[in-house]
């Protein structure tokens, strides 16, 4: 029976996020705080609740501090025209970061944010001063957790893992399972259970086409 969906791997690593991927389109729906550097005509409408209030004319003042979705932020941020700035999540800041570099263990990261990595890799987009720090504490993060993750996945062969998922973001959810295919395969190997090696389609349908030209 086939699959009724086909995993599509996250771009959100890189400079754009991949729209077929569903992990991709949850992290782009994840709320960044902003604040606006010129009024935006006609729009309070849209931002009634979270602007405090729009103008008469339903424009949203200078100054007003909005979450928006990160896709509609990456939208309408731009350099040359400062339609707005961005505000580092908290998670990013330099409290967090300092917190992650004691060690990075400790911390719940799906908690603080479900798609940890991908979220802080876009917002290198916006050009902070801090974003050198930004991907530094990414990248250690990721190290300091990765051995913990993966000796877990291999020593917890038919045992309930979801105490230690928990605490996980995405992207270490999926390391975390890669792992624990590759014991469970290996199981199945050394048990005598894995399925017996069989020649490619392409190979057998290659040898009936040879032998079919010989008997011609």
């Amino acid at each position: 029976m086939s699959e009724a969906y086909f995993r599509v791997e996250s771009g959100a690593l890189g400079s754009e996020e991949n729209f077929l991927s569903l992990d991709d389109i949850l992290m782009s729906h994840e709320k960044l705080p902003v604040r606006t550097e010129i009024p935006m005509p006609r729009l309070g409408a849209f931002f009634l609740d979270r602007s405090g209030g729009a103008e008469t004319d339903n424009a949203i003042p200078e100054g007003t501090k909005l979450e928006l979705p990160l896709w509609l932020a990456k939208g309408l941020f731009d350099n040359k025209r400062r339609i707005l700035s961005v505000e580092l999540p908290k998670i990013y800041q330099e409290g967090w970061r300092t917190v992650f570099s004691a060690d990075a263990n400790v911390v719940d990261l799906h908690k603080m944010g479900p798609h940890f990595y991908g979220f802080g890799s876009q917002l290198l987009h916006f050009d902070s001063p801090e974003n050198a720090d930004i991907s530094h504490s990414l990248l250690q993060t990721f190290v300091g957790r990765f051995r913990r993750i993966m000796d877990s996945s291999q020593n917890t062969y038919n045992e309930d893992t979801s105490a230690l998922v928990a605490r996980l973001d995405e992207m270490e959810r999926g390391l975390f399972q890669t792992g624990q295919k590759g014991l469970n395969d290996f199981q199945c190997w050394e048990k005598g259970q894995a399925s017996q090696l069989t020649a490619s389609n392409l190979v057998q349908n290659y040898a009936k086409r040879k032998f079919t030209d010989m008997e011609d």
